[in-house]
């Protein structure tokens, strides 16, 4: 791949299409960790560029952490890091307690969502959190999964709030937005009792952000998280 003919690229692009190519061949195999690089001089006629951008460009996948020179041997590709754990999502469902914590942090962020969606919403993000509500309902009636309905529900109350940050946060939670599951050993499904309660919650948030009463949507918010709180408080006095 000739990276210099007819383009008059910069050196700077040119080194970043060169990083580009080799870290793309290190993430799919083509060089195993261990591997050795093909020579400066290689990668000059390989990619037809300068020894320069050779060289910045391996100093550029040096400093990201995926080649180590090796005095007199050689430049040698090194193991992937692994990716650190993102953020919230350090959850140990062997204790409740951690699940609680996780709960206390949405209740301080998801009351002010409802409050905030019962002034802001649009008609059509009201009838998306109607919508989620409703289908809570059908998956508890079908015996199916209630766990996506219960995501959606809380997305598009924060969809209405018309702040994407809401919506960010909750999506950075990930499986510790709805424990439940987790908890259960993978049966999503959930105690029927149990989902039912959670439904008549959601219905009463809607409820309260559809008539645009902030106090209300948050009062709801805040005893709909709770109760959960006080049912996982529950499995550890047990």
């Amino acid at each position: 791949m000739d990276m210099t003919a007819g383009t008059g690229k910069t050196r700077r692009n040119l080194v970043a299409e060169l990083v580009g190519a080799l870290g793309a061949e290190i993430a799919d195999g083509t060089f195993r960790p261990g591997d050795k690089l093909p020579s400066e001089a290689r990668l000059t006629e390989r990619f037809g560029v300068s020894r320069t951008v050779v060289r910045e460009a391996i100093a550029g996948l040096r400093a990201d952490g995926l080649v180590a020179p090796r005095q007199g041997a050689g430049v040698f590709v090194l193991e992937r890091p692994e990716e650190p754990e993102k953020p919230f999502h350090i959850v140990d469902y062997e204790r409740i307690s951690s699940v609680v914590e996780m709960l206390e942090l949405r209740v301080a962020v998801e009351m002010e969502a409802a409050a905030l969606a019962a002034q802001r919403r649009s008609p059509l993000q009201e009838e998306a959190i109607f919508d989620a509500a409703a289908e809570m309902r059908r998956c508890l009636e079908s015996g199916a999964s209630t766990k996506e309905a219960d995501q959606r529900f809380h997305l598009a109350v924060a969809d209405a709030t018309n702040n994407p940050r809401f919506r960010e946060f909750l999506e950075v939670l990930g499986l510790s937005m709805i424990p439940r599951a987790a908890l259960a050993g993978g049966d999503q499904r959930g105690d029927p009792a149990y989902i039912d309660m959670i439904a008549g919650e959601h219905e009463s948030i809607a409820s309260a952000v559809s008539v645009g009463d902030s106090a209300a949507a948050r009062d709801a918010m805040q005893a709909h998280l709770r109760n959960s709180m006080s049912r996982y408080r529950e499995l550890i006095r047990r």
